[in-house]
């Protein structure tokens, strides 16, 4: 039995595993004061009796106590000594995302970024495409926004949706399917987490530095603030879907993932409106449900509809890249190649022969050497260094076949590309 020693790729994995971790955990911190505070802010009810200044008042129960909450649509006439404001769970998800998609997608170009099929990117090309398309659409937002058009909400959330599509298409038509949702995510999370940084909090201190100097706060910069927010709260749930969307092929891998996430973003609009309504004490508006299952239908329709993949002929004729040559070429590549077409191919397969299998495993396609080579890494975590492909070892993968696989990736000098 070979001696394992953590190398570049064992501490790259758990360096990903470490921001994914903290990313969720950020995520679920923000997305819960978020959903929260807006229900909290559509319950409010106007009392007699309130003090002077709250806009409405709210009782809740939780952990065994009782409490009981005011809010002041502009600010309270004194600036209490203790406030607690919420940003970083907003900044740490979006940092942590970011550390995410440079560690998976920047560092891994080649394999989960670039399409040389839709466009043939230097890594540099391409990792700058990634960037300062999230930095543009950032700047695009922000200045309709602050136009005329913040006047009409409604316009501006269809305007919204509509470059949100036109992105989607934009990089589906750049980076592989896999990317190109995973990057609309980004996207409107950078939107998000813009919102909260630019615009909500800097409103938020010129409100309390307003207060502390004696001055009259000016109510509009808690109407902007309210826009922001409100967009963030119809945004949240798709942004969920295309952060998850790369583990599953009949979102990403469709030839339509962009009308697939468009499709996501009204079923946002929808729940959201549901739960909305709903906090507001205006009732439940179950017909919100209906359009939620059409929609979610037509999802599963264009994901059948349009799967995206290259024939086992083309897969074949196509030329390898410099990277997949290097593994190819690599000393026991040929064994490898057995095993692997042996204990993992009838599942990883265009056309999967595994009873109850009927697309390949997060799209992964083992079939040719090519196919082979460009998965070089998977096939060296998950089926050398682990135990964890094939499932159970249901094809029964024996010790010396994972050994072969790691003396393989190693002889490749796979070990020292991180991010390969």
């Amino acid at each position: 039995m070979l001696h394992l020693v953590p190398d570049h790729v064992v501490i790259w994995e758990w360096l990903a595993f470490a921001i994914r971790w903290t990313h969720v955990i950020t995520a679920i911190a923000w997305i819960g004061s978020s959903f929260y505070f807006i229900a909290l802010d559509l319950g409010l009810q106007k009392v007699p009796g309130l003090p002077k200044g709250a806009h409405g008042e709210e009782w809740q129960v939780h952990g065994g106590g009782f409490y009981h909450i005011n809010k002041y649509l502009v600010a309270p006439e004194r600036m209490p000594e203790h406030l607690t404001w919420f940003k970083w769970e907003s900044y740490a998800t979006w940092l942590s995302g970011a550390a995410l998609l440079m560690v998976t997608y920047w560092a891994g170009a080649n394999l989960y970024l670039i399409d040389t099929a839709k466009a043939d990117l230097a890594t540099w090309q391409a990792i700058l495409i990634s960037a300062g398309s999230l930095a543009l659409g950032w700047l695009i937002y922000d200045t309709l926004c602050k136009s005329k058009l913040g006047e009409t909400p409604t316009i501006l959330m269809l305007l919204l949706f509509v470059a949100l599509v036109v992105m989607g298409w934009g990089y589906n038509e750049i980076f592989t399917g896999r990317a190109a949702l995973l990057h609309l995510g980004a996207f409107t999370a950078t939107i998000m987490t813009a919102n909260v940084f630019f615009i909500i909090m800097p409103n938020q201190r010129i409100v309390v530095a307003d207060l502390k100097a004696g001055r009259a706060p000016d109510p509009k910069y808690g109407k902007i603030a309210k826009l922001r927010s409100t967009h963030n709260n119809y945004l949240t749930l798709p942004v969920i879907f295309l952060m998850l969307s790369n583990h599953y092929p009949l979102a990403f891998a469709s030839q339509y993932n962009w009308l697939i996430a468009a499709l996501i973003f009204l079923m946002g609009v929808t729940i959201r409106h549901f739960f909305n309504t709903m906090h507001a004490r205006k009732g439940y508006q179950w017909w919100t449900w209906a359009v939620t299952a059409v929609l979610f239908i037509m999802v599963m329709w264009l994901s059948s509809a349009g799967l995206n993949q290259d024939t086992l002929e083309q897969a074949e004729a196509r030329p390898l890249t410099p990277v997949e040559t290097r593994f190819a070429e690599a000393e026991g590549f040929q064994q490898v190649s057995d095993a692997v077409l042996g204990r993992c191919s009838m599942c990883h397969a265009r056309e999967p022969g595994y009873e109850g299998i009927h697309h390949a495993p997060k799209g992964v396609f083992l079939e040719t050497p090519g196919d082979i080579a460009r998965h070089a890494r998977e096939i060296y975590v998950q089926a050398g260094l682990t135990n964890a492909m094939p499932p159970a070892n249901v094809t029964y993968m024996e010790p010396q076949e994972r050994e072969q696989i790691i003396r393989w990736f190693r002889a490749a000098g796979g070990a020292s590309l991180a991010g390969m």
